[in-house]
């Protein structure tokens, strides 16, 4: 069984590391704006610092802030865990104000980037967002125990491997280790699941083994450690799963194999297969159309954590 979140002590600004070095609360925001057409306050900050390279968060609250603590939910971008940043991407910018609008603190993270840094840096980053975002609860207005995620291609490979793994993995490397780097909720648009399995096209395959040193479908540990079907279990947090049937990056089956793996364990996991929906789900003539699909996203997440 996967532990618990582990207990957030209010008003907790300062975390230690494992390795008994403490880390500093949130540094000074290097950027502060509305965040969308609600109200809102955006600031951006320093997460994190694997490998000595410090990764952004932009932190949206819904201002007034409520009086309660609110859940919260981390943006992850894809770009074939080579390209792309915090700044858009996977329905952020449609999804970021209606989830705001509903109480939510909604972040986005920029993550270490292959080829110059291999797997798996990408999730060890992905996961100190959730501890630092844990770690810093109080200062954010969030509920520690209400943090959901979601993201698109690589992305949604990375907010799986949140939602299956634990600190078992071997993942939790880095800052705030007293935190818990697990979710609540996950919407996985379209990414890879399985990177073992067959069925991928010539450019996926080789941008697998860019990042992973193994090229995708290989029979490979690495590859078998780096999938989020391999840590499949019943105390996984609800999934939402979005994939489109004219998807020529990630085949359809990736999503199909986690759907069906997470519905034998017992977890609550919902696939959506959209109609003639290409890799991105962003064409108007898919169905469901993508402002449908946002709003399933928004209902999810208001079910499962608001």
């Amino acid at each position: 069984m996967k532990p618990l979140v582990a207990p957030v002590l209010a008003g907790l600004l300062l975390a230690a590391c494992g390795n008994g070095t403490s880390t500093t609360a949130p540094e000074p925001p290097t950027a502060s704006a509305p965040a969308s057409a609600t109200n809102a306050d955006q600031q951006t900050v320093a997460y994190c610092s694997n490998g000595g390279q410090r990764e952004l968060m932009d932190v949206a609250t819904p201002r007034p802030r409520p009086a309660s603590p609110m859940p919260a939910v981390i943006y992850i971008h894809g770009g074939g865990w080579e390209h792309g940043d915090r700044s858009g991407g996977g329905f952020l910018e449609q999804l970021r104000p209606q989830l705001l609008a509903k109480g939510f603190v909604v972040a986005s993270i920029d993550y270490r980037l292959a080829p110059a840094n291999r797997w798996p840096a990408q999730i060890v980053d992905s996961k100190c967002a959730v501890r630092y975002l844990r770690a810093h609860a109080s200062a954010y207005g969030v509920d520690p125990t209400r943090i959901g995620a979601w993201g698109g291609s690589a992305g949604g490979h990375l907010v799986s491997m949140l939602g299956t793994t634990d600190a078992n993995a071997g993942f939790d490397v880095g800052e705030w280790l007293d935190q818990s780097s697990r979710v609540q909720a996950v919407v996985d648009l379209f990414g890879p699941a399985d990177l073992t399995a067959g069925g991928w096209e010539k450019d996926p395959t080789q941008i697998v083994k860019d990042v992973f040193g193994v090229p995708a479908g290989t029979t490979s540990d690495v590859l078998e450690k780096a999938s989020p079907v391999t840590y499949v279990s019943r105390d996984d947090p609800p999934f939402l799963i979005l994939h489109g049937d004219a998807d020529h990056s990630v085949p359809a089956s990736q999503s199909q194999e986690l759907a069906a793996k997470l519905t034998a364990a017992g977890v609550p996991a919902q696939l959506v297969m959209v109609h003639n929906g290409p890799h991105g789900l962003a064409d108007p003539k898919e169905s469901p159309a993508p402002q449908a699909l946002v709003a399933m996203i928004v209902d999810f997440f208001t079910k499962t954590l608001g």
